[in-house]
């Protein structure tokens, strides 16, 4: 899943392509990615493209005013063409869920692969209109985003830790992946009670989700879109390496499996050696 980083790096590639643009037109593909109706997508041709913006994982394209949001989802991606095929698509076949065609022939298609669909579209007047976006919690890496309103945000927290990073009202813009990899630079549980968190402890989970994040930004900053998933794989640690060696200390990384994910951990450098049961809300096997 795309997540803050590869996001942040599609926004920064889309700014590049997309700003000071026409839109020839946008051609909703799968039925499936349609969110919203009115104003309908015909609307967006002869817009110029004034700005390319975030919001968590939400990418937002503002054309003349109107904007074009969109959420990749599990599967989702964005493949850019500078000159796109000259075939209409055809619904139904293939990944092709959305395309944007520019004036004079570039642009981009929407993607999505496997059978569940969840990418999602939407055509608004505002950002705010979109649900995910309005419930959206601060961004990790906002300027002003400080240790201390990490903690207040944590302040009152039962979750535990995992649970609470991936929560998008709570904080906006990590997902399954960067919570792996933040929790195994801070040294904690993905299982530990953020209630339980000391003060020390909230300073060393602010610095490693800032630290994390901002690595993964500048390792994507300038990547094409099609580099980025490759470059996501090869800088995660722990995330998607189980059986591997942890790069810190050497230990097996270990994965814990739940019905639509899994999470991945280092028991010497997150658990002091512990392992965790390999079951929905496992506590740590004595």
């Amino acid at each position: 899943m795309p997540e803050l980083p590869e996001v942040e790096a599609l926004r920064d590639f889309l700014s590049d392509h997309l700003v000071g643009k026409e839109i020839a037109g946008a051609l909703p593909v799968a039925i499936s990615v349609l969110k919203t109706y009115d104003p309908p997508y015909t609307a967006l041709a002869g817009r110029t493209v004034t700005g390319v913006a975030r919001h968590g994982k939400f990418l937002d394209i503002d054309a003349d005013g109107l904007h074009l949001c969109v959420h990749l989802a599990r599967a989702g991606w964005l493949r850019w063409y500078d000159t796109l095929p000259t075939a209409p698509p055809k619904p139904g076949k293939g990944p092709l869920a959305l395309r944007v065609t520019l004036a004079g022939g570039a642009g981009f298609d929407l993607t999505e692969a496997g059978t569940r669909k969840s990418l999602a579209a939407y055509l608004v007047h505002d950002p705010s209109d979109v649900p995910g976006i309005a419930r959206l919690g601060p961004d990790p890496l906002a300027p002003g985003f400080g240790r201390d309103d990490l903690a207040a945000l944590l302040a009152g927290e039962r979750r535990r830790l995992k649970g609470a990073l991936r929560d998008q009202s709570l904080i906006a813009g990590i997902g399954n992946a960067y919570s792996d990899e933040i929790l195994h630079v801070a040294k904690m549980s993905p299982f530990k009670p953020v209630a339980h968190l000391t003060e020390d402890e909230i300073t060393a989970l602010y610095e490693a989700m800032r630290a994390t994040l901002t690595e993964a930004v500048e390792r994507s900053h300038g990547l094409a879109a099609g580099r980025l998933k490759a470059e996501k794989k090869s800088g995660l640690r722990v995330h998607g390496r189980t059986g591997q060696p942890c790069p810190v200390c050497g230990d097996t990384v270990r994965e814990v499996s739940f019905a639509d994910s899994s999470l991945q951990y280092c028991a010497t450098c997150q658990t002091g050696g512990k392992i965790l049961a390999d079951r929905r809300l496992s506590k740590l096997l004595k």
